[in-house]
């Protein structure tokens, strides 16, 4: 004959048993999912990666989700202000007419964008972060920007 106690005890064991199991596979399935997200994310990053040498292989304008856009060349040897667009070129003047350096804020007063509204001001700091990767301006620690030294 069985043991009642005996049996008991393996009914709670197995009934602990399917709790894990069931934690288990929910952690499995969260895990699968993040490597899943990170596969995702570095095909991304190898796709912009590739745009990105593309982009500052050339100067030309190229295009963004069908639309035209004009690439920011790299500041080299023989490229001059010129190779810029109209609006970059303003930024660049208004950067080197301030008395020392200055903050997005003042630069897009400068370029006369309406400073009090956030969406107006936040393209014009991407210019000049824009400008700072591709060695036409220097970012200062606290976030002012100048002319290359």
């Amino acid at each position: 004959m069985l043991d009642p106690e005996l049996l008991e005890r393996i009914t709670a064991r197995r009934a602990e048993l399917d709790e894990l199991e069931e934690q288990l596979a929910k952690q499995l399935a969260g895990v699968r999912a993040e490597r899943d997200e990170l596969a995702v994310a570095e095909r991304v990053l190898e796709r912009m990666t590739g745009q990105l040498a593309e982009e500052r292989s050339s100067a030309r304008p190229g295009q963004v989700g069908g639309r035209a856009v004009m690439l920011i060349p790299h500041r080299e040897p023989g490229v001059e202000e010129g190779a810029l667009p109209w609006d970059y070129q303003r930024i660049i003047a208004a950067v080197r007419q301030a008395a020392g350096p200055v903050m997005a804020r003042e630069v897009g007063e400068a370029v006369g964008v309406n400073v009090s509204v956030k969406a107006k001001l936040e393209p014009r700091r991407s210019n000049l972060v824009r400008l700072v990767d591709r060695g036409w301006l220097r970012k200062l620690p606290d976030g002012r920007f100048t002319t290359r030294l």
